[in-house]
C-alpha cells in the first residue's frame, strides 16, 4: 500500500508516495487536468491511498481520482497544523507532510458531498448571490431618488405600477432617468432568475420530499429547507445536536486548560451560508412558532437580544434535525 499526499492547485499538482514505514517511493507534478490525472492514477504500480486539502476546485479532482484509489481523504486546511505552521513550506514539503499524516491515519477529514448535491447546492448559493445584487440596485434607486430630494413611499417603491409613474413625474436629467431605469431592469432581471431557480430546486426530486417535510414545522420556509437540505446533506453525520449546532456555527470557542475554560464568540469556523440563513429565520420564525415565541421571549427578558436570536437559531436546528431524523411532519410537544 502506498500513501499519497497531494498539494493541489490551479494549474498543477504536488505529489509524494510513501510506503508504511515512510520511504518514498516517488514524488513529483502533475498537471491539474482531468486526462493526465486519470493517466498518473491508472498507472499507479501500487495500491493507494490518498489526501488532498479541501479548496475551491478539490470537487473535480476528488472525482476524478476516488474511483482509483483505495481511500481518498479531503483535510481541512485549517487544521493542517503541520503544514500552516511550519517554517519551510513549499510544494514539495507540503506534499510529503500530507503524505505522513495519511499513512499514520492522522487526516482532519471534512466530508465530501456527492457530485449532484454539490451542483445543487452551487445553484442555490448562485440565486443567493443574485438576491445580494437585487438589494444592492434596490438600495441604488433609493439613493437616487434621495440625491435627487424626491419624496417616494419606501413600502412601495419597488412596485411596478408605483415606479414607473415615479419616474415619468421626475424632473430629472437624462444621466439620472438612465440610472434608474438601469437599476430597475437589473432588478427585475435578477428577481425573474431567482424565482426560475427557485422552482428548480423545489421541483428536483432528491429535494422535494425533503422540503417538504421540513416545511412543516412552524416558521421555516422554503429557502430555509433548501439551505438545510443541501448544506448539511445527510444528517446521519451528525450523532448529537451539539455537533450540528457546531457545523452551523452556533456556538462560541472554547479554551479550556488547566481546569479553566473560557468562552469567546461565535466561532468562525463554521459553514457560513447555513448559518446566515439560520440567523435571518430565526428573527422571524418566532412570529410563526409559539414554543420559539416563547423561548425567545424568556431570552429577551435576561436582556441580550442577539443572545435570543441565537438561541432561536439553536432551537431550530434541533427541530430541523428531529423531523429529518424521525421522518415524519412537525409535532409539538410540551
Amino acid at each position: 500500500m502506498h500513501y499519497i499526499g497531494l498539494d493541489v492547485h490551479k494549474k498543477t499538482i504536488a505529489y509524494c508516495a510513501k510506503t508504511v514505514d515512510g520511504t518514498i517511493v516517488d514524488e513529483g507534478t502533475i498537471q491539474a487536468l482531468r486526462p493526465e490525472l486519470e493517466e498518473w492514477a491508472a498507472k499507479r504500480p501500487a495500491p493507494w491511498k490518498g489526501t488532498l486539502e479541501a479548496t475551491m476546485f478539490s470537487g473535480w479532482i476528488y472525482d476524478t481520482l476516488e474511483p482509483h484509489s483505495d481511500d481518498l481523504a479531503v483535510a481541512h486546511p485549517a487544521s493542517l497544523e503541520a503544514i500552516t505552521r511550519a517554517k519551510k513550506k513549499s510544494d514539495k514539503l507540503d506534499s510529503r507532510k500530507l503524505s505522513d499524516l495519511t499513512r499514520i491515519n492522522m487526516v482532519p477529514r471534512v466530508w465530501m458531498p456527492p457530485r449532484p448535491q454539490r451542483e445543487l447546492r452551487r445553484l442555490l448559493r448562485f440565486r443567493n448571490r443574485l438576491v445580494q445584487q437585487a438589494v444592492w440596485n434596490k438600495n441604488r434607486i433609493a439613493t437616487l431618488l434621495m440625491e435627487l430630494g424626491e419624496p417616494y413611499t419606501k413600502s412601495k417603491l419597488h412596485t411596478k405600477k408605483y415606479f414607473v409613474p415615479l419616474v415619468d413625474q421626475l424632473e430629472a436629467c437624462e444621466t439620472d432617468l438612465l440610472l434608474l431605469g438601469v437599476s430597475r431592469d437589473r432588478v427585475e432581471a435578477t428577481l425573474s432568475i431567482v424565482r426560475e431557480i427557485e422552482n428548480k430546486l423545489l421541483s428536483h426530486p432528491s429535494l422535494a420530499k425533503r422540503v417538504e417535510l421540513l416545511r412543516t414545522i412552524p416558521g421555516v420556509g422554503a429557502i430555509t429547507a433548501l439551505t438545510w437540505a443541501l448544506e448539511i446533506g445527510d444528517v446521519k453525520r451528525f450523532g448529537k445536536i451539539d455537533q450540528a449546532v457546531s457545523y452551523c456555527g452556533l456556538c462560541s470557542r472554547l479554551d479550556e486548560s488547566a481546569g479553566k475554560s473560557r468562552r469567546g464568540p461565535l466561532s468562525k469556523q463554521r459553514n457560513g451560508h447555513l448559518q446566515r440563513v439560520l440567523i435571518e429565520a430565526a428573527k422571524l420564525a418566532p412570529r410563526w412558532n409559539e414554543q420559539l415565541a416563547r423561548l425567545h421571549a424568556d431570552e429577551v427578558a435576561r436582556g441580550h437580544r442577539n443572545q435570543a436570536t441565537v438561541a432561536v437559531a439553536r432551537k431550530l436546528v434541533a427541530l430541523l434535525l428531529a423531523v429529518e431524523r424521525r421522518g415524519t411532519g412537525y409535532e409539538r410537544r410540551e
